[in-house]
């Protein structure tokens, strides 16, 4: 066989794998909607951060560079599902060892909890469902950001993923040492919005199954991660586009009102959250590059960063 007969063969080989691996995640993505479709049905629930699986395995399906693809995406969604199943465990643990100082200091600096004075003086159907908008953007709005950044800044990609991980498991650490109840689990005149007037005016038990399943800790009010990853994300979004970014910002200040309007959390739950994610954004800042110097970790991608930063003194 000839140079050119081999390369045809060797072509030929390449694209019958990648349209073989095609075919095969592009059948696991039907059974898995099947799956998903019945379950739903089963128990009257919509579909919640799950359905982003769909779009991972799709893109997966329809780009040759599957491994890279999923190379990159495997600690970030280690990162979320660990933090998921450590979540319920942690729940088990900390009820027996509530604090109450989120209660005590929004008594102390607004005479009443911060959720019952929202609920009684501005309380609407149209804040109802923008509480809800926003309460349920946080549990889409990480992913999606992070495939933006995978796509358009690599780098920032990877310190996304490490300040997710140093923000998701050090208040895991916080929900099992400090566990703190809800105003609505607390202060029985707080109502629980999205559980109540929400999933009744929609016929569905949408917000008690996503409470039930993916916040199965009900005492896990400090910090506030629903205040903590938008601003995280906002963090990121600045530090990519500047002042471009500026209408992100809309995103965490919607939810750290709707955290404490719909009666999730108190005002120092939600100050914790951006003091959570701030913490994690400058350790990222300040401790990685010296990690990748030191220890070569993930240095192939914040070496091309520093080199972006010094053309810019150069010229």
């Amino acid at each position: 066989m000839g140079k050119k007969g081999k390369e045809e063969k060797q072509k030929f080989e390449l694209t019958l794998g990648y349209h073989s691996s095609r075919f095969f995640i592009l059948l696991f993505t039907c059974l898995y909607a099947i799956a998903l479709t019945i379950f739903c049905l089963q128990y009257k629930v919509l579909p919640g951060p799950e359905f982003l699986l769909f779009g991972f395995l799709i893109y997966a399906a329809y780009n040759k560079k599957t491994w890279r693809f999923l190379k990159d995406w495997l600690p970030f969604i280690t990162i979320f599902v660990s933090y998921q199943l450590l979540y319920g465990l942690v729940g088990t643990v900390a009820k027996y060892n509530l604090h109450l100082l989120p209660e005590v200091l929004d008594n102390q600096l607004f005479g009443q909890a911060s959720s019952l004075i929202l609920q009684q003086t501005i309380r609407a159907p149209i804040l109802d469902y923008m509480g809800a908008f926003f309460y349920t953007a946080y549990f889409f709005v990480p992913t999606i950001f992070a495939y933006i950044l995978w796509r358009k800044s690599l780098q920032n990609y990877w310190k996304y993923t490490v300040a997710f991980g140093v923000c998701t498991f050090s208040a895991l650490v916080t929900f099992l040492f400090y566990p703190v109840a809800p105003p609505w689990i607390s202060v029985p005149q707080v109502t629980q919005i999205l559980t109540s007037s929400v999933d009744g005016s929609i016929g569905l038990p949408v917000y008690k199954w996503m409470f039930n399943f993916l916040n199965p800790d009900l005492y896990a009010a400090f910090p506030s991660m629903h205040s903590a990853l938008p601003w995280l994300v906002f963090l990121f979004s600045f530090r990519v586009w500047r002042w471009r970014a500026l209408p992100v910002l809309v995103l965490p200040v919607g939810t750290w009102f709707s955290a404490i309007y719909l009666g999730e959390h108190f005002f120092l739950d939600v100050i914790g959250g951006i003091a959570y994610a701030t913490g994690a954004f400058v350790a990222v800042e300040m401790l990685l590059p010296l990690l990748s110097e030191r220890f070569n970790f993930l240095s192939k991608y914040l070496q091309k960063e520093r080199i972006e930063q010094k053309i810019p003194e150069a010229s």
